[in-house]
């Protein structure tokens, strides 16, 4: 907590009231935090929650022993936060550009968005960017990670995930410990959604639920795919906020290309019997597409890595820090 109170008196003169709402969230997040020890012991917690938090004690173990993961104080705690979300992510772009508005700070460096732990603080920001001309996104996060300058606990938005996404969000965010570069985003989420993808499968092996096995990486290639439809997209999108046509043409087209991308996208989530809603709610612009290629941009590169190192985990994150010059 002091260490919070610290950070909190450090980064006010830097930032104002933006600053001042991280701080204020950080804080709040820190003081509901319990040992999940203690919440395990404690006769009010649901047999439901205890056995979620028995699979993380579990998981966590895992990633120190089998992964490399840091073995450190965070994920051994539990928040309860009374949201679904415990941060809303702000993505922008300009209006005929595929290049995200980026952010600097004082840890995390130069990121493709900017996050507030209220969503109407998230939503006043969003409005005031697209005033200012650009395409706007505002999506909810249940999870996300310090780099482990605190103690990160487990948070209640996570227990709206099944076993196999609250273990591969594990291992993700504990991946952002290993290797984060500043202000290279897509490196950074792509670098531990590998790590995400190799961990839950020997996670599993070890189990030996080899049908959830079959259900994740079934799960990755449907979004791979999704991807693909997205890399089309932003090619052609591309070519044309490059090109010589008047604003209003410009405008018109890149209204279709999305549109017509968003119908894509919710046709093949249909054929393979999974719900579309999501994906049809929203407006589709260049800030969703920023934060949908976020994640997965490099993710092929990373996949490539780890089999040239015969899925060796200390030789996959040497070569990593390799590429990243670290």
């Amino acid at each position: 907590m002091l260490r919070s109170i610290l950070t909190l008196v450090l980064l006010l003169p830097l930032g104002g009231c933006y600053y001042m709402q991280a701080a204020k969230g950080q804080l709040e997040l820190n003081r509901k935090r319990e040992p999940i020890e203690e919440v395990l012991q404690d006769e009010e917690t649901s047999p439901e929650l205890a056995a979620r938090l028995r699979l993380v004690q579990e998981a966590r173990q895992f990633s120190v022993d089998e992964l490399g993961l840091p073995d450190n104080k965070s994920y051994h705690s539990y928040a309860d936060i009374g949201r679904d979300y415990v941060v809303w992510n702000v993505f922008a772009a300009p209006e005929f550009s595929l290049q995200p508005e980026t952010w600097c700070f004082p840890v995390a460096g130069c990121v493709a968005y900017r996050g507030y732990f209220s969503k109407d603080n998230a939503v006043r920001e969003s409005e005031r960017l697209a005033a200012k001309g650009f395409d706007v996104r505002v999506g909810g996060v249940a999870a996300y990670s310090t780099l482990g300058k605190f103690n990160d606990p487990v948070i209640s938005s996570m227990m709206n995930w099944d076993d196999v996404q609250l273990v591969a969000v594990l291992f993700h965010e504990l991946a952002h410990q290993v290797l984060y570069v500043k202000g290279d985003s897509g490196f950074n989420e792509s670098f531990a959604t590998a790590v995400e993808e190799f961990g839950i499968q020997r996670w599993l092996e070890s189990r030996g639920q080899v049908e959830d096995i079959a259900d994740y990486f079934e799960a990755q290639a449907l979004r791979q795919d999704m991807m693909s439809l997205v890399a089309d997209a932003r090619s052609e999108l591309e070519e044309l906020y490059s090109g010589d046509l008047d604003d209003e043409d410009k405008r018109r087209q890149k209204s279709n290309r999305l549109r017509s991308l968003g119908e894509d996208i919710a046709a093949l989530l249909q054929r393979n019997g999974r719900d579309a809603t999501s994906w049809q709610n929203g407006e589709w612009n260049n800030a969703r597409l920023v934060s949908m290629n976020l994640y997965e941009g490099r993710l092929p590169e990373f996949r490539a890595l780890f089999e040239q190192c015969e899925q060796r985990i200390d030789c996959f994150y040497e070569k990593a820090r390799a590429l990243a010059g670290r």
